[in-house]
């Protein structure tokens, strides 16, 4: 039995996939065996190189091109824009994975600007029992009340059980059963409710009720709110303040001991190096951009929980 483990990313983030990926092999059982599956579109054969020789004796890695037929129907359109600062296709792969791979009944995604701690086979043997998935509160923006209220009052969802995506235990067989896929595409098609994390959003919506939540050691987010965890399993650099642009962020070394591994590590060096104080101002004003995103959201008389409250949406 193998251990499935899938990454989703665009050709310019394999940098950063490939610290993840090799932290990943790093902590691996080697009396276990593990698939790595990276889901992208247009590739660079040099990039798939570098990160097929990342691999080991008992980490297979290997590469999925996903069709523009499949994701014909998400467009490029301000609802569907990440953070509401920019449209990445990408994101939505990960919502594709039970249906794309009927030959796994459960499997673990995780984002390529993650570091891996542990074994990530700890966190597939999750049991899920009825769920449909496995994932962590989202503690970047949990305790943000600009957030609070848009997750509250913009997708009516409770906030202590919102989550976050950038990990994810997937009860594959459940997805596929219960037409997750169909839910999706309705909810886009009919509805394409405005929302700052589309992917993620749809998730909560769509799973309410149905998501198992785990020890947030598993997807330790660097945040103004909360403390650094000791020994997190799993460190996801949420939104924008990244280890290869900021140096005062939390997790800040766990990214560099594992980048210092790597091929990559004299180009992401000289990415910190280089990255200046106008262009970290501007990473802070995103932040604040998003929040405006959402107070105007929440405004929105027609925002989705005003929505599915009023025509009774059931999925």
């Amino acid at each position: 039995m193998t251990i499935p483990v899938f990454y989703c990313i665009s050709d310019d983030y394999t940098r950063f996939a490939a610290v993840s990926l090799h932290s990943l092999v790093k902590h691996a059982d080697p009396a276990k065996d593990y698939t790595v599956t990276i889901i992208s579109q247009n590739m660079s054969a040099e990039h798939r190189q570098d990160l097929s020789e990342l691999g080991s004796k008992n980490v297979h890695v290997k590469f999925f091109e996903i069709s523009d037929k499949l994701l014909a129907p998400i467009q490029n359109r301000k609802e569907n824009y990440l953070r509401a600062e920019f449209f990445t296709m990408s994101i939505f792969y990960r919502l594709f994975i039970p249906d794309l791979f009927k030959e796994y009944d459960k499997a673990v995604y995780i984002d390529s600007d993650t570091i891996v701690n542990d074994d990530i086979a700890k966190l597939y043997a999750t049991e899920l029992g009825d769920k449909l998935f496995a994932a962590c509160a989202d503690s970047s923006i949990r305790y943000v009340p600009e957030m609070q209220a848009y997750i509250s009052d913009s997708l009516g969802i409770d906030r202590s059980q919102y989550i976050n995506s950038g990990m994810l235990v997937l009860n594959c067989k459940a997805f596929r059963d219960e037409g997750f896929i169909d839910k999706f595409m309705e909810l886009l098609t009919t509805y394409h409710f405005d929302c700052i994390a589309p992917d993620q959003d749809y998730l909560n919506e769509i799973c309410e009720g149905r998501i198992l939540h785990l020890d947030a050691t598993w997807d330790a987010m660097p945040n103004d709110h909360t403390p650094e965890l000791a020994n997190p399993s799993l460190i996801h650099y949420n939104l924008f303040f990244k280890p290869w642009h900021f140096k005062d962020i939390q997790y800040f070394d766990y990214f560099w001991e594992n980048a210092k591994e790597t091929k990559f590590y004299p180009e992401l060096k000289a990415e910190l190096d280089n990255y200046t104080d106008q262009q970290r101002a501007r990473d802070r004003e995103k932040l604040a951009e998003m929040l405006l995103k959402q107070d105007s959201v929440v405004k929105d008389p027609n925002n989705w929980a005003h929505v599915k409250k009023r025509i009774k949406v059931t999925l």
